[in-house]
């Protein structure tokens, strides 16, 4: 287990102080607690902007909670590492059943019943976060209300005459660096994500993944077995060319039972091929990524990999 230091005496671990103030500001709706869990300013990147005020923070949340008012964050893992030195960062997986009750960004409410899930990534240091990376599964949330993902993305160009523009965001300040784990689980799924996106994906799958795999992978679409996680990246890749992937940052944390866990924040900076039903070609775009994967016996056995396809689509339609 990690050290953890110069945090509230209440917090006895980083997993315990995420869950915690998460329970605090969500599940009971203590949103002022932002202020004092959050710095000021404090980064937040997504795949569609970044922001820095700790009242977009403020904001963002209360939006959320008028279009979705009975919203759950129930944790599934945070995977984390950190000294207290450098601070702490956790990579905290969320599964958010919600109903469709109010207007807001998802268009006129659809009383539609809702399942999301996120992945959060938080450097903290000094009892409170300094700065966040979030990936959001906005397609999930598209498909159970009845939107189709490129009508959501045109939808939310219209707030930007039709152009996407997302600001380089800046970086975490000091004494964050990040983190790229050498142990061996970790290593090997970087490894597979960049042989994957160099074109080698049924060998590449069929080496790392266990043959009774079960991936979690964008819409809340779940996939059995390494051939139908071979079909999805199949169908993700041929959409893009010239791929460059790099790894942002990337942790292996391994539970007192001898449960293998890694957490891998990840970039694409590639060119649309057309190969989707917007027919749009040559277009550059960049995927950030969110990946956590458990393994059992030296392989894969459970993954969750989280990328947000309105984001992509809004690239794609932009003016």
């Amino acid at each position: 287990m990690i050290a953890f230091t110069n945090f509230d005496v209440e917090f006895k671990s980083l997993d315990h102080y995420i869950r915690v103030i998460t329970d605090r500001i969500w599940e009971q709706r203590r949103i002022d607690d932002i202020y004092r869990y959050y710095t000021d300013p404090c980064v937040v990147e997504t795949p569609t902007g970044v922001t820095t005020s700790i009242e977009d923070v403020v904001t963002g949340t209360r939006a959320t909670l008028v279009a979705f008012p009975d919203r759950r964050l129930l944790c599934e893992d945070v995977i984390g590492w950190g000294t207290p030195e450098r601070g702490y960062y956790s990579s905290h997986r969320i599964i958010s059943p919600m109903t469709h009750l109010g207007d807001g960004a998802f268009g006129p409410a659809t009383g539609k019943r809702v399942h999301v899930r996120t992945i959060a990534d938080c450097w903290c240091i000094n009892n409170r976060i300094a700065h966040e990376w979030l990936v959001r599964d906005q397609s999930a949330i598209a498909k159970a209300i009845g939107i189709p993902v490129n009508e959501l993305a045109r939808c939310w160009l219209e707030k930007t005459n039709g152009r996407f523009s997302k600001p380089k965001a800046p970086a975490a300040p000091a004494p964050f660096t990040p983190q790229v784990s050498q142990d061996e689980f970790a290593r090997a799924y970087s490894h597979a994500y960049s042989a994957i996106w160099n074109g080698d994906i049924a060998q590449t799958c069929g080496a790392v993944f266990d043959e009774a795999v079960h991936a979690i992978t964008p819409a809340e679409t779940h996939r059995y077995g390494v051939s139908e996680l071979v079909s999805f990246w199949n169908e993700l890749t041929q959409r893009f060319s010239s791929a460059h992937f790099e790894v942002e940052h990337l942790i292996e944390e391994i539970t007192a039972a001898g449960e293998v866990r890694v957490a891998m924040r990840w970039r694409v900076n590639a060119l649309s091929t057309g190969n989707d039903t917007l027919g749009t070609a040559g277009r550059s775009v960049e995927i950030m990524g969110i990946s956590h994967a458990q393994w059992r016996d030296g392989r894969i056995l459970r993954e969750w990999v989280l990328v947000d396809e309105v984001a992509l689509a809004m690239q794609l339609l932009s003016a």
